[in-house]
């Protein structure tokens, strides 16, 4: 039977070596008063430590100063096991420090690992990961030096097929945020951008005869709809009533509490971007390249559209009249509306269905994707893409494997280099008026998140497309099957390649 408690109370559950999974998505539904309560009694009692934290997409506020940052920092934390560190200023730094073990795992293979215990079984098969950085025969999934726990992903085969297995600690300890809770103790989200791993999470604890702890915004007298009710309150043991953060009001475009019509995407887009702290920026070169990419969109596709430079497919999508007649996707369980970026990542506007996460990479991972766009920070002369790892930086692979592992058509949007880049458009012809002092195109990238061999192999079209041309995967490597006017393909682009293309 579930207890109503305050946050310092009902951290008290949590001993020293719990396993906690933390369900939130990138920068958005973290159960921000457990983290700092947790906080709070490791700097009074240094307990509990030797903490391992699981999360499907990481579970940072984009401040170094909130959330699980300190007792991070200041060493509760041995393991951390996420899809993605983005939002998690701090934590993302003493990663590469080798203050902790790290590991990165596809978001979407945490995610149907976590589902895998809810169901009483170690692990998750999926061929998700084969062939590059996670894979055991190449680097495996520990970041850092301190990180060579080999349990986490195991090569297999089963009858005759490749697959990885990934296989997550017992996870003993949940935190998540919910709206409401019913006097049954059962668990809405209806004020919520998503609800994540939070069934499976929670199934997965009392499988293990953990602790299960949620925070919300409010106490109801009137039971939910059953069907509104993610978590039933006999999975519950802690209710943790907080007062719900403000939200500029453009925000509550995305909770799905009223129904915003496809005339209106646009406007509330503008909203929010005004609002959040880290707005898109919309530079010529990602209209280039935005303009371009989204020139592949064909009626009726499903869509997802990645993080940065890609957004602005979107965008030009609802210009040339596509976009209502697609369906975008994202990872946190969104479908049929339109993604919103920046701080709120994972929050759709006007979606017409959001499931739990499992589900949605279940589409994802079956090939039900007709189309994706994606990012890239280095291309190399077989065509292999990094796109998790910088130098001296490190965010994380999030849904990115699972999404291109085997949607028919891939698209990387790209700048041919960085740092320092400027290049104008006028109707329509390309002007370079500064290269950029890093290529993007290497000899070798430094760690792969897509691999070229394997993509042949399933028949996938790939292509990556820059604010100068358009390059083909083929079995050969790259082929440049496009220039834009005014670039000059010998000393704009095969002069500053490292490795022969076909042209």
């Amino acid at each position: 039977m579930y207890e109503i408690m305050s946050s310092d109370e009902a951290i008290r559950l949590i001993r020293d070596g719990d396993c906690i999974c933390v369900n939130s998505f990138v920068g958005i539904e973290s159960p921000v008063e457990l983290h700092e309560a947790l906080y709070r009694r490791y700097q009074r009692m240094q307990s509990p430590r030797h903490l391992t934290v699981v999360s499907s997409a990481g579970f940072g506020v984009w401040d170094e100063n909130r959330n699980a940052e300190g007792y991070i920092r200041e060493g509760a934390v041995d393991r951390l096991i996420c899809g993605h560190f983005g939002a998690m200023l701090s934590t993302k730094k003493l990663v590469l420090e080798d203050r902790f073990e790290a590991y990165n795992l596809p978001l979407g293979c945490i995610s149907h690992a976590i589902r895998a215990q809810a169901g009483g079984l170690p692990g998750a098969l999926s061929k998700v990961g084969l062939d590059i950085f996670v894979d055991p025969r190449k680097e495996g999934p520990g970041i850092n030096r301190l990180s060579i726990d080999n349990s986490l992903v195991k090569y297999v085969e089963v009858d005759g097929e490749e697959f990885l297995y990934y296989k997550l600690p017992k996870i003993t300890v949940a935190l998540i945020k919910g709206t409401a809770a019913d006097r049954k103790g059962n668990i809405s989200f209806d004020n919520m951008f998503m609800s994540g791993d939070a069934l499976s999470i929670c199934q997965a604890v009392k499988a293990n005869h953990g602790k299960v702890i949620v925070q919300v915004d409010q106490l109801v007298n009137t039971p939910s709809r059953p069907r509104n009710a993610i978590i039933p309150g006999c999975l519950v043991d802690a209710i943790v009533v907080t007062e719900p953060e403000e939200r500029n009001e453009a925000y509550t475009a995305l909770t799905g509490s009223f129904e915003i019509p496809y005339e209106e995407w646009g406007a509330w887009n503008e909203k929010i971007d005004t609002a959040s702290t880290k707005p898109l920026k919309n530079s010529a070169v990602g209209n280039i390249i935005g303009r371009r990419a989204a020139k592949e969109l064909r009626v009726d596709d499903i869509v997802n559209i990645g993080i940065g430079i890609p957004e602005m497919v979107s965008r030009h999508a609802k210009k040339n009249g596509m976009l209502d007649m697609v369906t975008l996707t994202v990872e946190s369980g969104g479908i049929g509306g339109f993604p919103v970026s920046g701080e709120a990542f994972g929050a759709m506007i006007g979606a017409a269905s959001v499931y739990d996460m499992a589900n949605q990479f279940d589409l994802y991972n079956n090939g039900g994707l007709d189309i994706c766009f994606m990012g890239a920070l280095e291309v190399d002369k077989e065509g292999n893409v990094n796109a998790h790892r910088s130098d001296g930086a490190f965010a994380g692979i999030g849904g990115f494997a699972n999404i291109t592992a085997k949607t028919p058509t891939v698209i990387f949007c790209m700048t041919f280099n960085t740092k320092g880049l400027e290049v104008t458009q006028k109707k329509g012809v390309v002007s370079i008026q500064r290269e950029g002092s890093v290529p993007k195109f290497v000899e070798q990238v430094r760690s792969v998140s897509f691999s070229a061999k394997r993509a042949i192999a399933n028949g996938q079209k790939v292509l990556y497309v820059t604010e100068r041309c358009v390059f083909r995967l083929t079995p050969k490597g790259l082929k440049l099957i496009e220039a834009y006017p005014g670039v000059d393909v010998q000393k704009d682009i095969i002069d500053r390649l490292p490795f022969e293309i076909e042209v």
